[in-house]
């Protein structure tokens, strides 16, 4: 496995034989000379916009100043691959409207534009500084050291780091052996400058808690879409069942039907009315099935009508008391009505209760919704009752979905989902 950064590089025995001492020196050359062309920029118009303060050339210079930041910020981006391959996006945001003073405004009003200002900053008066020290003494020292001998061929004499004057061959031999060993330890030293260096550059251009809260604002919009997406193929397994396999089977037991009345009495005509049967049978299964999938009365009249629907159709009475200003987005009313449904089927089948009651309302901006019933109690979400994926479900939609039910009773279960009023 190739290591991902500079720094997990230098934990592995072959960091020195590898490319990556050649590509921490040269970040730190490119950030010198990158550095350089920043500062002289910077004063240059800063000088200029400071002699025309009170012309309005000065204004436009002033302004360039104030966005300096943003080209120095993506030039590091592509300079970081060399020590740290991981993307690095930029942190700015579309502008709502075309045109040039659409974009300055959204840049102005940008946190990440005066973080990458305050950057570039930071690289022309100190960071660029810091990189050439590390790059001359870690790097040209050590191979300055190394190139005595070279020296000796040539002059004669050489003169390391300009202090030492060798003059024999034995000596040049041996500071060559040491700036060998210079330069090992000087590889690491600039392997650790330049992941320094970039996990600054990236702390001020890139904050990975920035991209964090980007992904999961992602999370939760590819969230709802899948909840889109899921309610959109509900709707067409029930319209194709409805549609297809409904209207083939009424055709098939229409048929059989007749069959049976031209059929003379006898063994066929047993054998036709008990497929006519299993036909009917199968039909009011299938009905029942697309109900379960979407009802119609959900899609046609909302949540309060589907709702009143359910406890009519409850094998305990059900008072319904809801106030609700109109239709709600089709994942709210879907989420909400299936929570209803397995609740009231919960109630008909553990609690042994004599009455429910389903009331709500939607008020501050919430949908709020109650279930009660004056059963024994002791319900608990995750044994068998099917509410963890009620939960789960009204959870996708940020809402909350609470069970309280101590032995004895009552059960309340009170969902909440934050949501508005389709239009």
């Amino acid at each position: 496995m190739q290591p991902r950064n500079v720094w997990q590089a230098m934990a592995r025995p072959g960091y020195l034989m590898s490319a990556w001492p050649w590509r921490s020196a040269a970040y730190l050359l490119t950030g010198v000379v990158t550095g350089v062309v920043v500062l002289v920029g910077i004063v240059a118009s800063a000088a200029v916009g400071g002699v025309f303060a009170l012309v309005l050339v000065g204004l436009p210079l002033l302004l360039c100043t104030a966005l300096a930041g943003i080209p120095v910020a993506a030039v590091e981006r592509h300079r970081l691959r060399l020590v740290d391959p991981e993307p690095a996006p930029g942190q700015h945001g579309m502008p709502g409207e075309p045109g040039l003073r659409a974009w300055l405004t959204t840049r102005l009003r940008e946190r990440a534009t005066w973080r990458e200002l305050g950057h570039a900053l930071l690289f022309a008066g100190l960071l660029w500084p810091v990189d050439a020290l590390a790059f001359a003494f870690f790097l040209l020292g050590p191979l300055s050291v190394v190139a005595t001998p070279l020296l000796m061929a040539v002059f004669g004499e050489a003169k390391v780091l300009k202090v030492w004057l060798v003059t024999t061959w034995p000596a040049a031999v041996g500071f060559a052996v040491l700036g060998l060993l210079l330069l090992a330890v000087g590889a690491y030293v600039l392997g650790v400058a330049a992941g320094a260096r970039a996990g600054l550059a990236r702390l001020l251009i890139a904050p990975r808690e920035a991209d964090l809260g980007a992904r999961v604002v992602e999370l939760a919009r590819s969230r709802v879409r899948l909840v889109d997406a899921f309610e959109a193929e509900r709707r067409r397994i029930e319209r194709d069942l409805h549609d297809g396999a409904q209207q083939r089977l009424v055709a098939l037991r229409m048929t059989l039907g007749l069959a049976r009345l031209d059929a003379p009495p006898g063994p066929l005509a047993d054998q036709l009315a008990k497929a006519h049967e299993e036909a009917g049978t199968a039909l009011a299964e299938l009905r029942e099935l697309i109900h379960g999938i979407h009802p119609k009365v959900l899609a046609d009249y909302g949540l309060e009508a589907a709702v009143a629907d359910a406890a009519d159709r409850s094998a305990v009475p059900v008072d319904v008391d809801l106030e609700l200003p109109g239709r709600f987005s089709q994942a709210v009313e879907a989420a909400v009505y299936f929570v209803v449904c397995e609740a009231l089927a919960n109630v008909g089948r553990h609690s042994g209760a004599s009455r429910a009651e389903v009331s709500g309302g939607h008020r501050d901006g919430r949908l709020v919704l109650r279930i009660r019933d004056d059963g024994r109690g002791g319900a608990r979400a995750g044994e068998g009752s099917g509410l963890t994926g009620l939960a789960d479900r009204v959870s996708v939609l940020d809402g909350r979905l609470s069970l309280s039910s101590p032995p004895g009773g009552p059960t309340l279960l009170r969902v909440e989902i934050p949501c508005a009023p389709a239009s």
